[in-house]
């Protein structure tokens, strides 16, 4: 593949990676040189969880249309590269790795900067960009260099995640308990009653042989308790789930670069400030 379109390489700084079926691998963190033909090599490429991993892809694999630095990888491969620290240089040892890994001719490869093929055999080193093309770096001194030093410090990134903490489910079975229930029930007893007799009973009194045998038989009834079983709704249970909102304290260490101001006082002596 060729690059075209670097006369400023600067512009790739930030720029997205995609891989050969389309997905956005990370972003380019940096472009490394090599220090005999001054030509860009390689991307350093931010991936992963805050731009944590940074890898090394060759631009003799990858092509530029301006705006997104485009790969012949996918993610996995992406992952499986050597990871690289992007305050060290890359060293040959290192140059040996990666030609391994992209399956590149240790030594020699081409890069093709607007049409015109240079041989980057030599060390490679990090070019930090911000500044106009050309500039060796921003905080070395030069006459390309301005008046001013910047200092950087890493800040921490923090995210969350959502994953699945636990599981909860409703289960109905049947148990059987005892239960003691009074029930009031009635019943019928005998009562034997004299009356002398009157008029209002004197009818019934002679109605019949004067003198005989007869039997008088009366039914009694008693109330015995019954019991049945219903089965009736008393309510509904159902499960759902609500957010509560707590808080958590992280940790990491970060980096942050110090500027020592030197300066020589005839009168004074030696003076050092550190910000």
């Amino acid at each position: 593949m060729t690059i075209t379109n670097m006369s400023n390489p600067s512009t790739m700084t930030g720029a997205p990676v995609r891989g050969s079926d389309g997905e956005k691998l990370g972003k380019i963190d940096a472009i490394y040189f090599d220090n005999d033909t001054d030509a860009p090599e390689w991307a350093a490429v931010k991936s992963g969880l805050f731009g944590g991993h940074v890898s090394l892809v060759p631009l003799a694999q990858a092509s530029w249309d301006g705006d997104t630095l485009s790969v012949p990888l996918d993610k996995a491969a992406l992952k499986a590269a050597p990871h690289h620290d992007p305050d060290v240089k890359i060293s040959a040892a290192d140059e040996d790795e990666l030609y391994r890994h992209y399956g590149l001719t240790a030594g020699r490869f081409t890069t093709a900067v607007e049409g015109t093929a240079v041989d980057t055999s030599g060390s490679n080193e990090r070019r930090d960009l911000t500044g106009a093309p050309g500039v060796q770096g921003r905080d070395t001194s030069g006459p390309t260099t301005d008046s001013a030093m910047t200092r950087s410090e890493e800040q921490l990134r923090v995210g969350t995640q959502t994953r699945e903490s636990g599981r909860a489910r409703l289960r109905k079975h049947v148990v059987t308990e005892h239960q003691q229930v009074t029930v009031p029930v009635s019943h019928e007893e005998i009562t034997l009653s004299r009356e002398p007799i009157t008029d209002a009973n004197r009818g019934d009194a002679y109605n019949g042989p004067a003198i005989s045998e007869e039997e008088h038989e009366v039914t009694l009834h008693a109330q015995r308790p019954v019991v049945g079983t219903e089965a009736v709704a008393v309510e509904r249970i159902k499960l759902g789930t609500e957010t509560v909102t707590d808080t958590e304290t992280v940790s990491g260490k970060v980096r942050k670069e110090q500027i020592e101001f030197d300066a020589t006082d005839d009168s004074t002596g030696r003076a050092t400030n550190r910000s």
